[in-house]
């Protein structure tokens, strides 16, 4: 008789995942929000107290992403903030590591992040015009990250990531903070940003 590998999780909700089918119905704000304060960007390779978490990262991404297009509905803030959801169950692998998985983790990535746009009222897929913009305030992010807590030179970075905006970046700078403190700042500000959906 043949076995069936299990391939969902339970969250802290009480919601159990399929990874294979996900579904809008088994995705909680607060699952996100917890799992992403707890993920670790560059492997956990930053200097600083606390590592710098992928929740952290979302909340960056949303504040440059808003500056990139200051005009831009809040649903496209959201889906900003959201950009990084599906590290919540699949964890952040670092670009080197993707390369080596192949197709596989895009298509897992792309289920779950379809799923998590419909639970929160965003198209599956983000148009190509606004995913642009929040992957351009990725990479700045990723700079900042880079050049502030993970080592690398800003010559370094430029190769990688491009060189960034300055206006963009101004006044910003990389927050590291407890886990629960990200975590309840991710959630006010996802639930920030539903209000204005209205």
């Amino acid at each position: 008789m043949a076995t069936h590998k299990r391939a969902w999780q339970r969250m802290l909700s009480g919601r159990r995942l399929d990874l294979l089918d996900p579904t809008p119905f088994d995705i909680e704000i607060e699952d996100i929000a917890h799992g992403l304060a707890f993920v670790a960007r560059w492997n956990g390779q930053t200097h600083g107290e606390f590592a710098y978490s992928v929740a952290e990262h979302s909340l960056l991404v949303e504040t440059l992403f808003g500056r990139i297009a200051p005009k831009a509905p809040a649903k496209w803030r959201l889906a900003a903030l959201l950009h990084d959801a599906p590290e919540y169950v699949i964890g952040d692998m670092i670009s080197p590591v993707k390369t080596a998985v192949g197709a596989g983790y895009g298509a897992l990535d792309d289920r779950l992040a379809a799923a998590v746009h419909i639970r929160f009222g965003l198209p599956a897929v983000v148009p190509p015009q606004i995913k642009r913009k929040i992957k351009k305030a990725d990479k700045i992010s990723a700079w900042m990250e880079a050049t502030q807590i993970a080592g690398f030179s800003e010559k370094e970075a430029d190769k990688l990531f491009g060189v960034p905006d300055a206006a963009v970046m101004e006044n910003l700078a990389i927050v590291l903070r407890p886990p629960v403190k990200t975590r309840g700042a991710f959630t006010v500000r996802h639930y920030d940003l539903l209000r204005e959906m209205g």
